[in-house]
């Protein structure tokens, strides 16, 4: 690797974003992190993040949004970037149902402004979020990066499928090389407070009752967030280039005649929701009261990553245990929140 890369990390202050900018200032990148620090969740734990990533002599941070291209672009002037990591986003599944202008200004607005930004600096590598929810109405098992993903079942899902789509079209006419990753079920310390986990620990510690939906059958690909920031780290430098054998009549949605490329990140081990209660109560050595409720508009029963493509690429599988991602976010929260 070359004496410290640049790489600018949108969403530094959320999840994955936190997590991956502190493992490459750990591996010697430098890091422009932006965010735009909104109030979707708690942005008290959005700072505890970002003090944090302070603390590292490589990062750096910038407070704008990317949906206004013109602050956008005068607070990036002057920086050049080796690398790019899209991962800021309006994220969840079913907030998407309620406020879906919000989807549309951050991840189709705010994702235009990034590949701009990325033409415009000429950006050796640009990798952004997908999501395990473009796979939606899917019932071949395990989902494949090579199937098609034309019956989304949410505005969420099809604006991670449109940052595909607008990718593909920057990787064709600028010849900038994307690679989307879809992602599933993310979890680990310093998580989104929407999520499962830490809705289920948190109800559980204050003794309120936790919803279980579809009476908790769903099966989830819960994935943990080192192994995520692991599949990052190894493919940033993996440039995405064309496939020679990319066939026009028999078109393979993972690949292109471009610089383009997308690859599953999960754990290849999908869990079903009770069992994963179980482990939550577990580690935390009290039971939860469980509200059994249906489906809920916009959630699939399963999801399940075919990995090939990454094992192949990249040499690595996604591999930690839910009874451990769960047991190192549960020492977490008791810590962070003194419980």
């Amino acid at each position: 690797m070359q004496s410290n890369p640049h790489v600018l990390v949108t969403g530094a202050a959320g999840f994955i974003g936190f997590h991956l900018s502190q493992k490459l200032c750990k591996l010697g990148y430098r890091v422009v992190g932006i965010d735009n620090i909104n109030d979707y969740y708690d942005v008290n734990l959005k700072h505890s993040r970002l003090n944090l990533l302070k603390e590292h002599d490589l990062f750096t941070f910038r407070h704008v949004d990317l949906t206004d291209i013109k602050t956008l672009t005068s607070t990036l002037n002057g920086e050049s970037f080796d690398y790019v990591v899209h991962l800021a986003a309006q994220a969840g599944v079913r907030y998407s149902l309620i406020n879906p202008h919000a989807y549309v200004e951050s991840n189709i607005q705010g994702f235009l402004n990034v590949l701009e930004i990325c033409r415009q600096r000429k950006v050796k590598h640009l990798l952004y979020a997908s999501s395990s929810s473009v796979y939606g109405a899917n019932k071949k098992i395990p989902f494949s990066v090579h199937d098609n993903i034309d019956h989304p079942l949410s505005l969420y899902a099809a604006t991670k499928k449109a940052n595909e789509l607008m990718a593909h079209t920057y990787s064709v006419l600028y010849n900038i090389p994307t690679t989307g990753l879809r992602f599933f079920t993310v979890y680990g310390p310093y998580g989104r407070p929407d999520m499962a986990l830490y809705l289920f620990t948190k109800a559980i510690f204050e003794g309120k009752a936790i919803d279980v939906y579809n009476n908790g059958l769903m099966r989830r690909d819960f994935t943990y967030i080192d192994d995520i920031v692991e599949g990052l780290v190894r493919l940033i430098p993996k440039i995405a280039t064309p496939n020679s054998a990319w066939d026009a009549k028999d078109p393979d949605p993972a690949t292109s005649f471009a610089p383009y490329r997308v690859y599953n990140i999960g754990n290849n081990q999908p869990v079903e929701l009770i069992r994963f209660i179980e482990v939550i109560e577990e580690k935390i050595g009290k039971k939860a009261k469980r509200n059994f409720l249906p489906i809920q508009d916009g959630d699939v029963e399963e999801t399940y990553a075919n990995i090939d493509d990454l094992v192949r690429d990249v040499g690595f599988k996604p591999s930690t245990p839910i009874e451990v991602g769960v047991g190192n976010f549960i020492d977490w929260y008791r810590s962070y929140y003194k419980v």
